[in-house]
């Protein structure tokens, strides 16, 4: 393994050291373990019903209106940003781009102060000003990107998503060739605090590979390892099942908080591995389970807006550190 330095743990999250393997152990490569809450199946061909009452809102997720009670307004980017068309840095990207209007006038700063968002168009296309935030869980194809178009002509997460959904944008990315739970919010705001690291939002992924995983690898992870420059912060990995005399396949699980570009396929390489497979079961409080492949659930208002108040939570705290 790479270097190893003393844990530097993200803010309110406490790295737990690597478990040992257990032989024998079952290790079926089901995708995600049961789910616990009640959920809504979004039908194939219909539009999901709306998300209830409007949740909790905070520091964190503001409220969905766009106009302020008192004062000149907000940022273009912060408006669009909660009506979900994207990131802040996205918006900025497409204000560059020169694809977005007022009144029919291309922008040119996201420094833009508004009240509203009427008379502002993306991509020639009317945006309106922010629902009540709502979150979804879809179980990710592998084969698919996430990301709005390719130029390449490679199907994206929206091609494959069922009619009448609507804007949603991914939180956090899944790789070409990975599969498995990915969440998708109507909130540019919500998808920020998500995936920021200070928020120590643990991603949990299962891993089937080639090759021998030795216990002091495991444990280098559980500190955190540098490769090639790059600080990755502390990972929990263990083994569930071992290859065996028959076939050369392993499955490991593995719980991180940083989510930084192909951690976990980087992570295995280091330690010898090859990966031929790998899905993720959990983001946060919210798992895979039972979801199909392609299928896509609505998680209720008040799982919304218990995650609203818990995540502004953790931004206070990081905020102390």
């Amino acid at each position: 393994m790479p270097e190893v330095r003393p844990p530097r743990r993200p803010a309110g999250t406490a790295g737990r050291p690597g478990r040992s393997s257990k032989d024998g152990s079952k290790g079926t490569g089901k995708p995600g373990a049961k789910q616990s809450g009640s959920y809504k199946a979004v039908p194939e061909a219909a539009a999901p019903k709306p998300g209830g009452r409007r949740g909790a809102r905070t520091a964190v997720a503001p409220q969905a209106s766009g106009a302020k009670a008192e004062g000149k307004g907000d940022r273009i980017a912060k408006l669009l940003a909660r009506a979900g068309v994207g990131s802040r840095r996205d918006i900025e990207r497409m204000i560059t781009e020169g694809r977005v209007s007022l009144d029919g006038k291309v922008l040119e700063t996201p420094a833009t102060i508004l009240k509203s968002l009427e008379g502002v168009t993306v991509d020639d296309k009317p945006v309106e000003d922010a629902q009540a935030t709502r979150l979804f869980l879809f179980h990710k194809p592998s084969g698919v990107l996430t990301a709005a178009r390719d130029p390449g002509g490679r199907p994206t997460i929206y091609d494959v998503l069922p009619p009448g959904m609507p804007r949603l944008v991914p939180i956090g990315r899944l790789d070409l060739n990975t599969e498995g739970l990915l969440l998708l919010t109507n909130d540019g705001e919500l998808k920020r605090a998500l995936e920021l690291p200070a928020t120590g939002i643990p991603r949990t992924y299962r891993v089937r590979a080639m090759g021998q995983v030795r216990q002091q690898d495991l444990e280098a992870l559980a500190m955190g390892v540098t490769l090639e420059g790059v600080r990755y912060g502390p990972v929990d990995a263990s083994v569930d099942r071992r290859a065996t005399a028959g076939g050369a396949n392993i499955w490991l699980t593995m719980t991180l908080t940083e989510g930084k570009n192909r951690e976990v396929r980087k992570l295995c390489e280091a330690m010898g591995l090859r990966v031929s497979r790998l899905i993720r079961t959990a983001y946060g409080q919210f798992s895979l389970a039972d979801i199909p492949v392609r299928g896509i659930i609505e998680a209720p208002s008040s799982a919304v807006s218990g995650l609203q108040k818990s995540l502004s939570r953790r931004v206070q705290q990081a905020q102390k550190t």
